[in-house]
């Protein structure tokens, strides 16, 4: 009986083992490894936010550029962004600028998020020294009009969290979005407001 039973049993394992044999060749043993894309160059990104910025048909609205300095390790950053991602500003914000974001200045590990060229856009618009974010507005031409260097002794606003730096920045719009109505500027300096730091 109990030969029998081996029997059968060594009868079943030849019988499955082709079927065994080819799902474990099916079934990957790792997840094959996902290729990034490298960033594109920052020349790219602002030849194409400045071309965009031109005047289109006879109702067009000459747009600026606002060109974004920042990394992945800086949190103020990150804040700015997220204000500027509110539904109800990137309407506003979009509707008078083209945005040009770069990864500038990541560490040695982080080195491949950076935008080839970044580094070298922001020296030639005046922010090495400025700390991140650090930003400026270009022309439709791509002639650099304003940055956020607009603080005491030419310090640069940053992410604006204060009231001060928030006068700041809302004078950076009026300067350089000549179009936008006080109600859209109010939309945007209402939510810098609504997220202010709160003080310690």
């Amino acid at each position: 009986m109990r030969s029998t039973i081996t029997i059968l049993s060594l009868l079943c394992l030849a019988v499955l083992a082709p079927s065994l044999t080819s799902l474990a060749q099916e079934t990957p043993t790792s997840k094959p490894a996902v290729k990034s894309t490298p960033p594109l160059s920052a020349d790219t990104l602002l030849k194409a936010a400045v071309k965009k910025a031109k005047p289109h048909g006879k109702k067009g609205l000459e747009k600026r550029v606002f060109v974004i300095f920042h990394a992945s390790w800086c949190g103020w950053c990150k804040r700015l962004e997220a204000v500027l991602e509110e539904e109800d500003v990137r309407k506003v914000m979009e509707t008078h600028y083209n945005f040009v974001r770069l990864d500038v200045q990541e560490n040695e590990k982080k080195r491949s998020l950076e935008n080839p060229g970044g580094g070298r856009v922001l020296e030639e618009l005046g922010g090495t020294k400025a700390g991140l974010p650090f930003y400026a507005i270009l022309d439709a031409n791509g002639k650099k009009i304003s940055d956020s260097l607009r603080m005491p002794k030419e310090a640069n606003i940053g992410y604006p969290g204060s009231a001060e730096e928030i006068e700041a920045f809302e004078n950076i719009l009026k300067e350089t979005a000549p179009k936008m109505t006080e109600s859209e500027r109010k939309v945007v300096i209402d939510a810098f407001n609504k997220n202010m730091p709160k003080a310690r």
